[in-house]
């Protein structure tokens, strides 16, 4: 389960920082639809290509951590469920969008569930290891 674990974070920290980077060096042409949705949104989405790949470095800091903390896991699950919860919203007020934000919407709200069940797998495991190891020191 902590090899899951691992393995999930850096390839969402991963896909992250390049879906991210991909909308800050493409901008509207990175959005599905919105070619030509004007400047305003063009910037805005820059930043938020930024601001993406920055929860990406994220997602990739806690993998590099030994063991993953599981509160972080929890946290960043939570931040990507709340963008599937901001999906269902607009889906509720202004309709059905592009099919492939359909696609993200999904991703969206059945990930976090996986990660949260996962979170603490890798301190667990840590955990496991080092009570073998400290009873069999006890023992010599």
């Amino acid at each position: 389960m902590a090899r899951t674990l691992r393995v999930l974070v850096l390839l969402m920290g991963w896909s992250c920082v390049a879906i991210g980077l991909f909308h800050l060096v493409l901008g509207n042409a990175a959005i599905p639809g919105a070619a030509h949705a004007g400047t305003t949104i063009d910037s805005w989405g820059r930043f938020m290509g930024a601001s993406f790949a920055g929860y990406g470095l994220a997602w990739l800091w806690a993998a590099r951590q030994h063991p993953i903390p599981a509160p972080a896991v929890r946290w960043l699950a939570a931040v990507f469920l709340l963008g599937g919860a901001g999906r269902l919203l607009s889906l509720a007020l202004h309709g059905r969008p592009q099919g492939f934000q359909i696609a993200l919407t999904v991703i969206e709200l059945g990930l976090p569930p996986v990660y949260f069940r996962l979170a603490d797998a890798d301190e667990r495991e840590t955990g496991a290891h080092r009570s073998r190891a400290s009873g069999a020191d006890s023992s010599t």
